[in-house]
């Protein structure tokens, strides 16, 4: 079981590899890249902004209940955004791109490689992973980028809105707050991990559809792997990525 895993592992950091190198050859498939891009943002853009407006809700409530027993309630506004920012908004994007554009993915991939189209494309002297494999990632990787910014405006936005309104916060003191502790490296860490687990997302599910097992049922079990495996992970890069932020960058003031 542990050589079969390591073996996995080893198959998986080789597909990234070969993906990264792959990126810069030519032609670059911008038609497909396309496609998957628009794809993947219609299927992630509106339950990421739905979903970013609790959990800001619930992340400035919290906050902000714990600042008043603290007697520091005029630090809610910066606590609640970083928190939004640094942490779930990257999360959130990563999530959905796993569950809703990676799971997609995967079965495509699947699909084709069960109906033996990948082998049909190497005989004819085309590479899948250039020529498929690429794009995808990439898209994933753009759609990650762009929508972390909108998570991060609307779980923002939410988390002011529950502040002022349900906590009886104002609205100065939530700015000023956010201004006094925030940075722009905050932002800066938070585009990279939406790079970051794009990337992740997009590898794991074009690993999991290159590789079923077992026929049709072999690429549902692989659509349920790829998210599973993603989503562990997300969770790890993401306690690595901020461990080593909080140790490279100070805190504001520090």
């Amino acid at each position: 079981m542990i050589t079969g895993a390591l073996r996995e592992t080893g198959r998986l950091f080789a597909l990234a590899a070969e993906v990264s190198r792959a990126v810069f050859r030519r032609p670059f498939q911008f038609r497909e890249f396309t496609e998957q891009f628009w794809f993947v943002a219609s299927v992630t853009i509106l339950p990421a902004a739905l979903v970013s407006i609790p959990f800001g809700a619930v992340i400035a409530l919290q906050v902000g209940s714990l600042t008043q027993q603290l007697g520091a309630q005029s630090f809610t506004g910066g606590a609640s955004v970083l928190a939004v920012v640094q942490q779930a908004s990257p999360l959130i994007v990563a999530l959905l791109i796993a569950g809703a554009g990676g799971s997609a993915i995967c079965a495509d991939l699947g699909s084709r490689t069960i109906r033996e189209e990948l082998d049909a494309m190497e005989v004819m002297g085309v590479s899948p992973v250039q020529r498929l494999v690429v794009p995808r990632v990439l898209a994933a990787m753009g759609v990650a980028v762009l929508l972390n910014g909108l998570v991060s405006v609307v779980g923002i936005l939410g988390g002011y809105f529950f502040n002022v309104v349900m906590q009886g916060g104002t609205p100065g003191a939530y700015l000023s707050s956010f201004s006094a502790l925030a940075q722009l490296p905050d932002l800066y860490v938070s585009e990279l991990k939406a790079l970051v687990f794009g990337f992740i997302a997009g590898i794991v599910a074009a690993y999991r559809g290159l590789n079923p097992h077992g026929g049709p049922k072999g690429v549902g079990d692989a659509v349920n792997q790829s998210v599973v495996i993603t989503f562990l992970l997300l969770f790890f890069v993401n306690m690595v990525m901020t461990a080593v932020y909080l140790q490279i960058v100070p805190p504001k003031g520090g």
